[in-house]
């Protein structure tokens, strides 16, 4: 079965549209204000009304209370909400009414082990970046990553790109892969040409 593909960190709305004709399965919409690819509650519901019959809309949060990340799903109909900050079991419990997609760093197994018994519906896993929660560009262990799979779905990110992604899901064989930086112009401007190239080679795998 080929990966799910997230294209994340997306502030326009026609690239969302271009995300979903590429073949992408979801789209992540940012509400952290420390990142270029935040975008406002307005912004985030008029890219989600471009694709909501084609694509899942994911929330992505980095430590927000409880009232906001509800809130905000709700209003712009993001059925996933990703966790991406220091957010506990009980926090991501509490959220019975999403999918959570929880974000972990990892640099070794014991990274690993924090998986297991956290309540979400996919894990994603990601590169440690200084003060940035993600989208740093950096790869993770692949060899690591994929002993994760015995924990849940996993979600792949860190460094993804058209020209790597078909390795990773053959090393790791994820349940999904996640990209924001690998197919961007710039910070948040998304490119339909690498778009298109990163999608196909995630699905095929490189074959």
């Amino acid at each position: 079965m080929s990966p799910k593909v997230k294209i994340c960190g997306v502030t326009r709305a026609e690239d969302a549209v271009a995300a979903a004709d590429a073949g992408a399965d979801m789209i992540g919409l940012n509400f952290w204000p420390g990142t270029p690819r935040c975008v406002t509650v307005e912004r985030a519901r008029e890219i989600a009304d471009a694709v909501r019959d084609r694509v899942e809309i994911v929330a992505v949060f980095v430590n927000a209370d409880r009232g906001e990340v509800l809130e905000t799903a709700g209003e712009i109909g993001a059925g996933i909400v990703q966790l991406h900050g220091d957010e506990t079991t009980e926090f991501a419990a509490s959220l019975a009414d999403v999918r959570v997609i929880k974000a972990f760093h990892v640099t070794d197994e014991s990274d690993l082990a924090r998986l297991d018994g956290f309540p979400a519906f996919a894990y994603l896993l990601d590169a440690r970046g200084g003060d940035m929660p993600g989208g740093t560009g950096r790869t993770i262990n692949w060899e690591l990553a994929a002993g994760a799979g015995r924990y849940g779905r996993i979600l792949l990110a860190g460094g993804l790109t058209p020209d790597n992604v078909a390795e990773a899901v053959r090393t790791v064989q994820p349940w999904g892969v996640d990209t924001a930086s690998g197919v961007e112009q710039s910070p948040g401007v998304k490119d339909k040409g690498k778009l298109e190239l990163f999608v196909q080679q995630a699905k095929s795998g490189g074959a």
